[in-house]
């Protein structure tokens, strides 16, 4: 049969196909921009004739009732990585949080581990050769469709076709429903002063021919403007926003000093507005890899001049880490900090930074800590940090003592805090008093 006819018979109106979820499985929903909406739509509609059904996935944008109490005993959701939407759910035990780097989870399907009954996906529709592209979101879903036991994907004409591994034939593809809507958006975060003042010190590391890894948030659309005077940047992230796009169109990002894979955007996945989503569809710059390749730090590692730049919540003295958490509170996920921050660290010339603000809470509490609060996760480790960035200024800690690291991470804290962390150190006689950064001693 041609995959014409394959297409055909398969084809299912939503409720129709979600009836293959049946009590006990596992379903994988695509996360991001990319959520199949109209899947997830149905497959709630399934709850009165299911039990124990666990949904898995990243971050998703769209709804996710299914975490809502009246689901409790129907659906469980077990995140890799905690959206607003679900956040509540996982702290409130109607849901889980499983740690996980990022260029691991695909291993988690592909050995056993977490064996997938149901992927859910949204696919461009098939070109004249029987090709679906995962347009906006290959991330951890092309493993996931190539080792699920069904695959329901979602046909819509609104996703865009983007090129790189990134494409699932017609016959690997169980139920197909039609479905024409817009994708997720995740809109730009707004941009404080704050923002800008960090950027402007992050901005500062980057010189020309680096190779740039952004996460998404006010600190990475601040940094972006920044660079519009560099020459021959190049990309190699698990995503982008809309930020990317003045810089490609100026000829900032061109890749052309990149020695791996040169003049290519690679990507796992983009988190942005309808924009961006034109702006990739079949754009040959951009090359799309699931995140097991765009996260793995050997291969981050090939690139000279990689420049990794990630968030936290809190930073202690010694340099440990957390960014998934706010004590025990679950907030987030590893995500790729640890798979960059490792790959940037290995790079000829790479610098692996960490920025954050050095306040929260409208100055009532700092961000760099004598101790993390108590049940907060250690994200990236005290021998992993390079550079730590705040409004304040840059603290290099690499090859750095316990004791060049406190006075370090000090002197970027707020000044209103830095007394009562210095009082800590001398307690903890990891300093002295005469070692005191001379403003703070002067006071």
């Amino acid at each position: 049969m041609s995959w014409e006819s394959d297409y055909t018979s398969r084809l299912h109106s939503a409720g129709d196909a979600l009836r293959s979820v049946r009590s006990g499985m596992r379903v994988y929903i695509q996360p991001g921009c990319a959520e199949p909406e109209t899947l997830v739509e149905a497959l709630l509609q399934r709850a009165p004739f299911v039990s124990d059904v666990e949904v898995v996935h990243l971050l998703t944008l769209g709804c996710a009732d299914y975490v809502k109490p009246e689901m409790t005993g129907h659906f469980r959701h077990n995140a890799f990585f905690i959206g607003g939407n679900v956040r509540e759910a996982v702290n409130d035990g109607r849901a889980d949080y499983t740690p996980v780097y990022l260029s691991d989870v695909e291993d988690l399907f592909e050995s056993g581990d977490m064996p997938l009954d149901v992927a859910l996906i949204q696919v461009s529709p098939p070109d004249p050769h029987g090709f679906c592209s995962l347009g906006v979101g290959v991330d951890t879903t092309l493993t996931a469709a190539k080792c699920a036991r069904t695959v329901i994907a979602q046909v819509n004409d609104q996703m865009p076709r983007t090129y790189g591994d990134s494409f699932v034939h017609v016959r690997q593809i169980h139920a197909f429903v039609e479905s024409s809507r817009p994708l997720c958006e995740l809109p730009e975060e707004k941009v404080t002063g704050l923002h800008v003042d960090i950027a402007r010190k992050v901005a500062g590391l980057i010189e020309d021919g680096a190779v740039l890894q952004t996460g998404i948030g006010g600190i990475p659309n601040a940094v972006l403007p920044f660079l519009m005077d560099r020459k021959d940047l190049g990309v190699h992230t698990e995503l982008v926003s809309d930020g990317v796009i003045p810089l490609i169109e100026a000829g900032v990002i061109n890749g052309a000093r990149k020695n791996y894979k040169p003049r290519k955007i690679i990507l796992g996945f983009v988190l942005g507005t309808k924009k961006l989503f034109s702006y990739v569809d079949n754009n040959p710059a951009f090359e799309f890899h699931p995140s097991s390749y765009t996260n793995d730090p050997l291969l981050i590692a090939r690139n000279d001049n990689m420049v990794a730049i990630n968030s936290a919540l809190q930073v202690d003295l010694t340099g440990q880490v957390c960014s998934d958490s706010l004590g025990t509170y679950f907030y987030s996920g590893i995500g790729g900090q640890v798979d960059f921050l490792r790959g940037a660290a290995h790079s000829k010339g790479g610098k692996p930074i960490i920025a954050l603000p050095s306040t929260a809470k409208n100055e009532t509490t700092s961000r760099i800590v004598a101790t993390l609060t108590p049940g907060s996760g250690v994200v990236t480790s005290r021998g992993l940090i390079r550079y730590v960035v705040t409004e304040f200024g840059v603290a290099y800690l690499h090859g750095k003592s316990i004791r060049e690291r406190a006075k370090a991470l000090i002197e970027i804290a707020h000044p209103k805090f830095r007394d009562e962390l210095y009082a800590y150190c001398e307690r903890s006689k990891w300093l002295q008093h005469w070692q005191r950064e001379p403003a703070v001693a002067a006071r």
